[in-house]
C-alpha cells in the first residue's frame, strides 16, 4: 500500500474551506485513477482545549508507488491538484510513503 497524506493548515474561514472541500475537492480527488480509499479527519482540540494545526487530514492509499504516480499525473489527479489554491490558502503539507499495517 502506498500513501499519500495530505495536512490542511487552519483556514482563515473554515465554513468556505469545508464547503468547498466537501462539495468540489473531494469529489475530484475521488476520481483518481487507481484510488482504492480515501479517509478524511478533521482533527479537534486537545484536552486543554487547544486547536489542532491542521484542520482537515487526508488519507488517499493506491496498491503501490507506481499507481499512485500514474493517478497523479494523469488529468485527474492533475485537476485535484490545481483545485488546491481554491481554498487551501493557508497551506497544506503533503506526505507521501509505503504503508504496513501494525
Amino acid at each position: 500500500m502506498f500513501q499519500l497524506t495530505v495536512l490542511y493548515n487552519q483556514p482563515e474561514d473554515p465554513a468556505a474551506f469545508d464547503k468547498h472541500y466537501d462539495e468540489v475537492h473531494a469529489p475530484l480527488a475521488a476520481t483518481i485513477p487507481g484510488l482504492q480509499r480515501y479517509t478524511v479527519s478533521r482533527p479537534g482540540p486537545d484536552a486543554d482545549g487547544n486547536q489542532p494545526p491542521y484542520h482537515l487530514v487526508a488519507v488517499l492509499e493506491f496498491e503501490s508507488q507506481e499507481t499512485f504516480g500514474a493517478g497523479m499525473s494523469g488529468p485527474e489527479g492533475q485537476a485535484a491538484v490545481a483545485d488546491l489554491p481554491n481554498f487551501a490558502g493557508a497551506g497544506t503539507t503533503m506526505l507521501t510513503g509505503e504503508a504496513t499495517t501494525v
